[in-house]
C-alpha cells in the first residue's frame, strides 16, 4: 500500500518522536521481565518453536483458516488473514495459475477447468517466524520482537501503525488491522502454546498437514517432521531462516 506524501512525513516524524522518549523504546510487552508474560514455570530460552507443512496432505478444506479467524477474532473481511490456502495449478505448458477465494476459508468449490491442467495442489501460507527477521530490524519503536523462543509478535500498544514491517515482510504476512490499526500477523496462536496447547490452526487440520512443534526437543513430531522429509522454505535465498518448514513442496510456489 502507498502512502501519501503528507502521510508518510505524518509517520516519519511520530517515529522520531517516539524514539526521542525515554523509555518507550524498546520496552514492548514480554521483553525484559518475561515473568508477567510468561508465568512462573515456563522457560522461553528452553523451546524454539516451529511449523511443518506437508503439502501433500492438504486438501484445501478451509478449517484452518476458520479456526484462526475465531480464535484470534480477525476480521471477516475477505482482506485479512493470519493464515490463508493458496491453490496452483500448473499447466502442460509451464504456465502456473494460482487463486485463493476467501483465503480458501470456504474451501475451494469451484474446480479447475482448463483441460491442459497437469497437476493441482494446495499450499497453506503462515508467518515464517523467521529467525533472522527483517520485520523486526525496520520496526523504529521496538513493537515487533522476537521472544527467547523464537516467536515474532507485535506490541499493539506500542505500535504506530507505520507499516514499515507490512512492506519488509517478503512474504507478505503482515497486515493492518482495521480496528486497532497496528500490524498484525500470525502469533503460532501464543496465548495457547504457553498452555501447552497447538496453534488453532494445527488443531482443525483434519489431515494433520499441519504440524507444530519444538525445534529443541529432538522426539518432537515436527523435529521427526524435519528429519524424515525432503524439507523446502519459501525464497531460501533471502537467508531470513523461516521456521516453517514444507514437505512436498513445488519449485513453482512463490
Amino acid at each position: 500500500m502507498k502512502a501519501g506524501r503528507r502521510e508518510f512525513c505524518t509517520i516519519i516524524l511520530g517515529g522520531i518522536s517516539l524514539l526521542l522518549i525515554p523509555g518507550k523504546t524498546g520496552l514492548a510487552r514480554g521483553k525484559g521481565d518475561y515473568k508477567p508474560w510468561y508465568g512462573e514455570r515456563y522457560i522461553p530460552s528452553g523451546h524454539r518453536y516451529g511449523m511443518g507443512i506437508n503439502v501433500d496432505r492438504c486438501i484445501g478444506c478451509g478449517r484452518c483458516i476458520d479456526a484462526c479467524k475465531r480464535e484470534n477474532n480477525v476480521s471477516d473481511d475477505p482482506f485479512y488473514f493470519r493464515t490463508w490456502i493458496e491453490r496452483y495449478a500448473i499447466a502442460g505448458n509451464g504456465e502456473v495459475t494460482v487463486d485463493s477465494p476467501n483465503g480458501g476459508r470456504d474451501s475451494f468449490k469451484d474446480h479447475i477447468r482448463e483441460k491442459n491442467v497437469v497437476r493441482a495442489f494446495f499450499v497453506p501460507k503462515i508467518c515464517n517466524q523467521c529467525d533472522k527477521p527483517p520485520c523486526v530490524q525496520v520496526c523504529p519503536v521496538g513493537a515487533t520482537y522476537k521472544t527467547d523462543d523464537g516467536v515474532i509478535l507485535v506490541d499493539e500498544e506500542y505500535c504506530i501503525g507505520c507499516r514499515y514491517c507490512i512492506q519488509a515482510c517478503p512474504y507478505g504476512m503482515r497486515y493492518l488491522n482495521p480496528k486497532t490499526r497496528t500490524a498484525d500477523k500470525c502469533t503460532f496462536c501464543y496465548h495457547r502454546i504457553l498452555k501447552g496447547l497447538v496453534p488453532a490452526c494445527v488443531e482443525a487440520c483434519p489431515t494433520e498437514a499441519r504440524i507444530f512443534g519444538d525445534l529443541s526437543k529432538v522426539a518432537s513430531p515436527l523435529s521427526r517432521f524435519v528429519r524424515i522429509n525432503r524439507i523446502m522454505v519459501l525464497k531460501p535465498q533471502l537467508n531470513t531462516e523461516p521456521k516453517v518448514f514444507y514437505a512436498g513442496l513445488d519449485m513453482e510456489v512463490r
